[in-house]
C-alpha cells in the first residue's frame, strides 16, 4: 500500500473537536483536518440590534444554540404562524399524497384564503403549499378536518404535539391564528418548531417557494407567496408571516448565507414593513457572526482505494464542496468512509464512499465520493499475475515447490531399496 494511502486512511482529528454525532459509528479515516477555530468574528453584545418589536429570537438551524433574544419566553398572540404546528400535525399524520375534498368554510371579511369551491378534491401537498404561501384559513380548515375530523380534535394534537416537543411557552385554541384565548406562542418556541419543520426537506421546499402550481385540481392553478421577505431577500428561504389586531405583525424568518442557516422570529412588529426590516437586520446580525470555510471543494481527492489485481489506485473525489459557517471558537473536522479495495468493472463518476463534515460533533454537510476514472474487469491474466505477484502467490509456490522436491526424494529412496532388494 502506498504512503499516500497510508496517508489517507489516518485518522486526523482537530484538537478539542466534538464527538461524532450521537448513534454514528466512529468513521474509518478522516482524510483533511480542519483549518482551526475561527477568529472572533461576533460583534459585541452592546451591539445586538434593538429592535421595534415585543419579542424576538435568532437561533443557528444546526445546532439550536440561541444567538440572541428579547422577550424571547414571553407568551404572545402569533397570528397565522400558528399555521406552523398546523403544517407539522398534518405532515405527521396525513400522507402528501393524500386526497382531501374540500368543506363548505365560513370567512370573516379580510381573512387570507386559499378559495378553493368546496367539494372539489386537493391533495394534502397542495393543501400545505396554501396553508404556507397563502396563509389559507380555509387550508388551515380542511388540513385539520381530514387529520382529526374536526378543528377542537385537531387542536387537542396540535397541545399535545406541543408539549412533546417542549414547547413550554405554547398553547393553541385553533389551528388558524385568530386571535383568541388560549391562543399563543413565544419567540424562542416558534424558532424551536419552525427548525423542526425546516429538518423535513418536503417543508423546508414549500416554505422556501415564491410560487407553485397546485397541480391536484382541474385545472392546475399557480399562487404566489404573501411573504414580501422571502421576495425581498435572495438568501431567504421561509418561513411564515402572520398578522392580526391583537398580534400586530409577526414574521418567523429564515436564511442561508455564510455557510450557515439561521431561524428568525419577530413578534408584534407595529407594520408590516417594520416586520421584514427587522426580520432582515436581526439575521444579518447573525450572519455576521460566522466565517465560511470550505473544508472540502468540488473534484477533491479525499481517499484512493487499492485496485484488486492491479496493483494501482483509483482516486475518489467530492462530488461537490461543502461550505459551513462557523462562529468565534468552533471548530471542524471531515470524516470519510471510503473502501480500501475494489474490483472492476467501475464507471467513472460511481459513487463509491462519503465525506461528512462535522461542526462542534454535529453533522453540517455530506457529499458523496465518486470514482476519478473507470476501471476495467480484471482479465484472467491480471488476476494471474496478481496471484504470482503476491505475497500469497510466492508463499504458493514455495510451498509447491516443497511439495514437489519432497515427491521427487520419495522417488529416489524407492529407487535406492529397489537396487538393494536385488
Amino acid at each position: 500500500m502506498s504512503a499516500r494511502r497510508l496517508a489517507t486512511l489516518f485518522i486526523v482529528a482537530v484538537a478539542a473537536a466534538g464527538p461524532v454525532a450521537a448513534g454514528d459509528p466512529p468513521p474509518p479515516a478522516v482524510a483533511k483536518a480542519s483549518s482551526g477555530a475561527v477568529p472572533p468574528t461576533a460583534p459585541p453584545a452592546d451591539e445586538a440590534p434593538r429592535l421595534n418589536a415585543r419579542a424576538w429570537a435568532l437561533i443557528d438551524a444546526r445546532s439550536g444554540d440561541v444567538l440572541v433574544a428579547h422577550a424571547g419566553s414571553r407568551r404572545l398572540p402569533i397570528a397565522s404562524t400558528t399555521k406552523l404546528m398546523t403544517a407539522y400535525v398534518a405532515m405527521r399524520e396525513l400522507s402528501l399524497n393524500g386526497v382531501v375534498r374540500v368543506a363548505p368554510y365560513e370567512s370573516l371579511y379580510g381573512e387570507s384564503l386559499l378559495e378553493v369551491p368546496p367539494g372539489e378534491r386537493i391533495s394534502v401537498r397542495d393543501l400545505l403549499y396554501g396553508l404556507i404561501l397563502r396563509s389559507g384559513n380555509d387550508s388551515a380548515h380542511d388540513l385539520a378536518r381530514a387529520t382529526s375530523g374536526s378543528q377542537e380534535a385537531f387542536v387537542g394534537e396540535m397541545n399535545r404535539y406541543a408539549a412533546a416537543l417542549g414547547l413550554a411557552d405554547t398553547h393553541y385554541a385553533n389551528p388558524i391564528g385568530l386571535d383568541q384565548a388560549g391562543n399563543y406562542s413565544s419567540a424562542l418556541d416558534l424558532t424551536a418548531l419552525a427548525r423542526r419543520l425546516l429538518r423535513d426537506p418536503a417543508f423546508a421546499e414549500i416554505a422556501a417557494s415564491r410560487s407553485a402550481v397546485l397541480r391536484s385540481l382541474r385545472p392546475p392553478r399557480r399562487i404566489e407567496t404573501l411573504n414580501d421577505f422571502l421576495l425581498a431577500e435572495p438568501w431567504a428561504n421561509g418561513v411564515k408571516t402572520g398578522h392580526t389586531f391583537g398580534a400586530a405583525y409577526v414574521l418567523v424568518g429564515s436564511g442561508r448565507r455564510q455557510g450557515v442557516e439561521l431561524i428568525s422570529a419577530v413578534l408584534g412588529t407595529p407594520t408590516e414593513y417594520d416586520r421584514d426590516e427587522e426580520t432582515r437586520r436581526l439575521l444579518e446580525y447573525g450572519f455576521a457572526m460566522y466565517r465560511k470555510r470550505v473544508p472540502v471543494r468540488a473534484g477533491e481527492v479525499l481517499a484512493e482505494a487499492d485496485v484488486r489485481y492491479s496493483g494501482e489506485e483509483l482516486p475518489l473525489r467530492a462530488a461537490r464542496r461543502i461550505a459551513v459557517g462557523l462562529r468565534r471558537g468552533q471548530r471542524l473536522r471531515v470524516s470519510v468512509r471510503a473502501p480500501e479495495e475494489v474490483e472492476g468493472p467501475i464507471r467513472r463518476g460511481a459513487k463509491l464512499g462519503r465525506a461528512t463534515v462535522f461542526v462542534e460533533g454535529l453533522p453540517a454537510g455530506s457529499v458523496p465520493l465518486r470514482a476519478a476514472q473507470s476501471v476495467e474487469k480484471a482479465s484472467a491474466l491480471d488476476r494471474a499475475r496478481s496471484f504470482l505477484t503476491g505475497g500469497a502467490g510466492w508463499f504458493a509456490l514455495a510451498m509447491f515447490g516443497i511439495l514437489v522436491g519432497a515427491g521427487i526424494l520419495r522417488r529416489r529412496r524407492r529407487r535406492r531399496r529397489r537396487r538393494r532388494a536385488r
